[in-house]
């Protein structure tokens, strides 16, 4: 099995999850840069198709698989549901100098599906297996993982986790949902535990990785001690905190709600520079704003603010409005009269 970085990873294992639109390269710098000392154990970047890497659109998909070298160990996830593209763009993932490379095996998006990748895999362990062969001998020698999730229409944990093993991958990650569940109903940890059950009883080296509904990394810590993971993935966890993982050695002084509204709205503008300085020319600028409400919430004129970023078009734009917040926002606490503890 190839184990590479995966096998030098001391756990518990926090990894931040591949979000298309969410966690590019501009975020995950920004991310890496705020987690210290701690930070993310692996990152993933957005999925990006192995077809269409293989293809003259090459180029215009090689955007999101930019990454910096302080976001290392970082992993390339591919969605395909045709072997011998997955084989080709693993060499290509290898060539470009990643740590390992992901297979989603989970995502729902029914356009992905038509062509046979993305949760469509799970109803065809033997297509899933091929993919996951040719992945692994593309990209040798590199590690192969997988994030996938229970089932298709019904959870068939007991049946589809055996199948990935079989093909040895270095790890793989359960959203903890069926496909048709998608992110409606609360996601299923006690099966987590059971895929770690199967792992054991079928004596395999695969780690195992819980995804679905961790918030904080005292709660991520909590579902490996139920279930006996190695690991867990956070995903939505990190909106609006980019000092998320900086959590997982204890040093709360980074987390969002004690850093204090000026340096969040400070980080906010940062982050908004540097996507317009990487992204800005291939990607809409309207990504940034889901990125606004989360960092702006949860303070006094919060809403008018957000009202304010929703329509800007520039970072400069962005910045001048934080910044004249940041004017009154000081002045209105001055005038606050102290309270004093008799």
């Amino acid at each position: 099995m190839q184990n590479g970085f995966w096998g030098k990873l001391q756990k518990p294992i926090m990894v931040l999850a591949p979000m298309a639109n969410v966690t590019d390269v501009a975020f995950r710098r920004i991310i890496a840069k705020y987690s210290k000392p701690a930070g993310p154990d692996v990152m993933w970047t957005e999925f990006v198709s192995a077809d269409g890497l293989m293809s003259a659109g090459q180029k215009k998909l090689l955007v999101d698989l930019q990454y910096s070298e302080t976001e290392r160990p970082i992993v390339a996830q591919l969605f395909s549901g045709n072997p011998e593209k997955m084989f080709e763009a693993g060499k290509l993932i290898k060539k470009l100098g990643f740590d390992g490379l992901d297979i989603n095996m989970g995502c729902p998006d029914r356009s992905i599906e038509k062509s046979g990748a993305g949760a469509a895999l799970m109803k065809n362990p033997a297509l899933a297996r091929a993919v996951l062969r040719s992945a692994k001998e593309g990209a040798y020698p590199l590690p192969v993982s997988v994030k996938t999730r229970l089932g298709y229409n019904k959870d068939e944990l007991e049946t589809w986790l055996p199948e990935l093993l079989a093909e040895k991958p270095s790890a793989v990650t359960i959203h903890a949902r069926t496909r048709k569940e998608m992110s409606k109903v609360p996601a299923h940890w006690e099966r987590v535990k059971r895929a770690v059950e199967i792992r054991n009883q079928l004596k395999s080296e695969t780690l195992i990785l819980g995804n679905g509904d961790v918030l904080t990394i005292a709660d991520a810590n909590k579902r490996i001690a139920e279930t006996g993971a190695d690991g867990v993935m956070l995903g939505r966890a990190i909106f609006g905190n980019p000092f998320l993982f900086a959590e997982q050695k204890g040093d709360s002084r980074f987390t969002i709600h004690d850093l204090g509204i000026q340096k969040r709205l400070k980080v906010l503008v940062e982050h908004t520079k540097l996507f317009e300085e990487l992204l800005g020319k291939v990607k809409n600028f309207a990504i940034m704003k889901k990125h606004f409400k989360a960092y702006v919430e949860g303070f006094e004129g919060a809403k008018e603010l957000r009202v304010q970023l929703m329509e800007t078009e520039t970072a400069e734009e962005v910045e001048r409005i934080v910044d004249e917040f940041i004017v009154r926002w000081n002045i209105t606490q001055q005038e606050k009269p102290s309270v004093v503890d008799c």
